[in-house]
């Protein structure tokens, strides 16, 4: 009985050490496995090296390094000013980053940017992976314009998993070849095949039928949005597929 008992002990011991989560290393770094997976930082965590304003050689005042996060005050931009992009571009990759948004906070991460004078903001040329308050924005908000959609596209899943205001999300973004897939706290939220009769439809439909530019790359800058308001972010990470 008495071995039994330890048997039964050691099980639920090792279960127990089995269901913690694993180890992970110091914020915006890599671990030794990602860095053979092919990851790359593209947030150093001290500095905005690798970061430019969106067709400026300068970066915009809004934007700054702070205990380890990527800060946007929301000063000095709108929806029309003060996103920021890579230096670096990427046709296929994966996209790793966290994020907090304020109160009725509005962001957003984009994919594929292009830069040119004739074009006032990241979104004119980029999909977009829309973030905001969805719980406390002040007006109504239609699903393309939640948290996790491909904003004015694709809609979210309605059973998404987001944390509360000021917690810390993950997203991930997958571009393969035009399969494109959203990720948010480890679930799938969207999935969309860019180019696709469907895709189309709704790229010359809606809101973008007065953008043709838009999502017409399919390479570009990686860009964060200025939209007025608090954001932050961390551990921003990716990998070229």
């Amino acid at each position: 009985m008495k071995f039994l008992i330890n048997i039964l002990a050691f099980v639920l011991i090792t279960s127990c050490i089995s269901a913690q989560p694993p180890e992970s290393g110091p914020e915006n770094t890599l671990t030794k496995k990602e860095k053979k997976q092919g990851w790359q930082v593209l947030f150093d965590g001290q500095s905005l090296n690798g970061w430019k304003g969106y067709n400026s050689d300068k970066m915009f005042s809004c934007w700054s390094v702070s205990n380890g996060e990527l800060l946007c005050q929301g000063e000095g931009g709108s929806v029309t000013a003060g996103d920021i992009i890579t230096e670096e571009i990427f046709d296929n990759f994966e996209l790793s980053l966290d994020w907090s948004i304020s109160k009725a906070g509005n962001s957003g991460i984009f994919c594929h940017v292009l830069e040119g004078v004739k074009y006032h903001a990241a979104y004119e040329t980029a999909p977009e992976y829309q973030l905001i308050d969805d719980l406390g924005w002040p007006d109504k908000l239609e699903e393309w314009q939640k948290t996790g959609a491909d904003y004015a596209m694709t809609n979210t899943v309605k059973d998404k998993k987001l944390m509360p205001v000021g917690e810390w999300n993950n997203s991930r973004i997958i571009y393969n070849k035009g399969h494109v897939e959203y990720w948010l706290n480890g679930m799938k939220v969207v999935e969309f095949e860019a180019y696709s009769q469907e895709w189309e439809k709704l790229r010359s439909s809606g809101k973008w039928k007065d953008y043709p530019d838009y999502a017409i790359s399919k390479t570009g800058h990686i860009g964060l949005q200025n939209h007025g308001s608090g954001v932050k972010f961390r551990n921003i990470k990716v990998r070229k597929l």
